[in-house]
């Protein structure tokens, strides 16, 4: 079943099928950070993982799956942080504002391995899918996290927040061209968020 791959030690113990999952995703995106997306293969995971190239297929079926699993793992991260950034802020919209700003442009400026990974799927149908859903989400949770703080409701919230997203990727780039400081960006967000927001 399982190999040693030339030069790596064999598994210590033989490791569920989620174990096993996250160890390749672990590997996969080790190998995005040090060398980009382009010789990231199934076949290169397996091995540097130390398994058979059948058992990363078998977890992934596809490059593009590996990918798109990947892109997923890193979403999923940002947005556990996001949350508990939020579950331990102040109650007020403009500290509510801050995080939510502070966490998007994080994401924009240390987003290295996550454009490599969007950039190596443009145009991959099951990958656009993928992204609504996370677009969605990430919609759903700035709404949820605004709503107290606002007379918006319902589909004028969604739409606040759909805008939020757009402006955050918009500033987000500015940062990472080196055309404004982190902080500056942040505080521009914030301001927006809250202006958007507050309760006449």
């Amino acid at each position: 079943m399982e190999k040693k791959a030339a030069g790596r030690e064999p598994p210590a113990a033989r490791l569920s099928k989620g174990e096993r999952r996250a160890q390749l995703l672990e590997t996969a995106l080790a190998m995005v950070r040090e060398e980009g997306t382009d010789g990231l293969t199934l076949a290169a995971v397996a091995e540097r993982a130390g398994v058979t190239k059948p058992i990363a297929y078998d977890h992934f079926g596809t490059r593009s799956g590996l990918l798109i699993a990947l892109y997923r793992l890193l979403d999923e991260r940002q947005v556990e942080a996001l949350r508990r950034a939020l579950a331990v802020a102040p109650r007020q919209l403009a500290e509510v504002a801050r995080v939510v700003a502070q966490a998007h442009v994080d994401c924009c400026a240390a987003g290295g391995e996550w454009l490599a990974v969007s950039a190596a799927l443009k145009g991959d149908e099951a990958m656009e899918a993928v992204q609504r859903e996370l677009v969605d989400g990430c919609i759903a949770l700035y709404g949820r996290a605004f709503g107290p703080y606002t007379a918006l409701t319902g589909e004028r919230l969604r739409l606040a927040c759909v805008g939020f997203l757009g402006a955050g990727e918009a500033i987000g780039a500015e940062v990472v061209r080196g055309r404004v400081a982190e902080a500056a960006a942040v505080s521009a967000f914030t301001q927006l968020i809250v202006a958007s927001l507050a309760k006449p």
